[in-house]
C-alpha cells in the first residue's frame, strides 16, 4: 500500500460509477443536516464539506440559503458530477480539488463538516495532518463534524482498509486539539441494502493559552 495513487483510485471510481452505484449515495443527509441545524448555523456561516465529492449535502445547503460554500474532494470527476447536477447554482459553491492531506487552507470556516472522508486515512502522519490543517481553517468558535465508521462498521471501502472509530477513540485522537461536544451513532442503508454502522462526533477548538 505504500505506492497506493489515492488521487489516482477514487478518479477511476467517480469515472467509472454512477451516483447510485456507491455505497455512500445517501440522497438526504439527514444526519449531516440535523448536526448544522442544531448548532444553529446563520446563513452567511462559512462551511467546507470535506471529501464532499458529488454528495448532495451541498444542494440542500444551497436550497437552505447558505451563501458561503466550499466543497473539497480529491477527485476532479466528482467535483464536475456535483457541477453539473446543480447546474446554475454550482457557481455559488467554492469548489476545490485535492488531497485533504495536502489542502492549504486560504480562509477559516465556521463549520467543517466530513462525512467518510477522515476514516481513510489510517497513517499517523495524514491523520496528524488533517488534524493540524483542521486547526488551521477552523475559526475559534468554529463546529467541526466527523462522521467515520464505527467499530461495527466495514473495516474496507470501495476497495481500501479505513480506520474503525468509537466515540472514545475519536474523542482520544482528537483531544489535543479538539473537545468533543456530542457522538451519536447512526445506520446507513446502501443502495444494495446493506448497513453500515457510522459515528458522528461534533467538536469545538481547544482555547489554547
Amino acid at each position: 500500500m505504500e505506492n497506493f495513487d489515492r488521487k489516482n483510485h477514487w478518479e477511476t471510481i467517480y469515472q467509472t460509477k454512477q451516483l447510485n452505484d456507491v455505497s455512500w449515495y445517501q440522497p438526504t443527509p439527514e444526519t449531516s443536516l440535523e448536526f448544522i441545524k442544531q448548532f444553529n448555523l446563520p446563513k452567511t456561516a462559512k462551511i467546507i464539506d470535506i471529501g464532499g465529492g458529488d454528495s448532495f449535502l451541498v444542494d440542500h445547503l444551497l436550497d437552505l440559503g447558505y451563501q458561503d460554500i466550499s466543497v473539497l474532494d480529491i477527485s476532479a470527476s466528482a467535483i464536475e458530477k456535483a457541477k453539473l447536477r446543480l447546474g446554475e447554482k454550482s457557481y455559488k459553491v467554492k469548489w476545490i480539488v485535492t488531497d485533504i492531506t495536502l489542502f492549504k487552507p486560504t480562509e477559516q470556516y465556521d463549520f467543517w463538516h466530513d462525512r467518510a472522508a477522515f476514516h481513510f486515512l489510517t497513517s499517523e502522519t495524514d491523520i496528524s495532518t488533517y488534524l493540524e490543517t483542521a486547526r488551521q481553517a477552523i475559526s475559534s468558535s468554529g463546529i467541526m463534524v466527523i462522521g467515520t465508521f464505527s467499530e461495527q462498521g466495514p473495516k474496507k471501502c470501495s476497495g481500501i482498509e479505513i480506520k474503525q472509530y468509537s466515540e472514545n477513540s475519536m474523542k482520544e485522537q482528537l483531544k489535543n486539539i479538539f473537545e468533543k461536544i456530542n457522538c451519536i451513532t447512526i445506520d446507513h442503508k446502501t443502495p444494495f441494502d446493506t448497513i453500515q454502522n457510522f459515528v458522528f462526533c461534533s467538536f469545538k477548538k481547544l482555547e489554547l493559552s
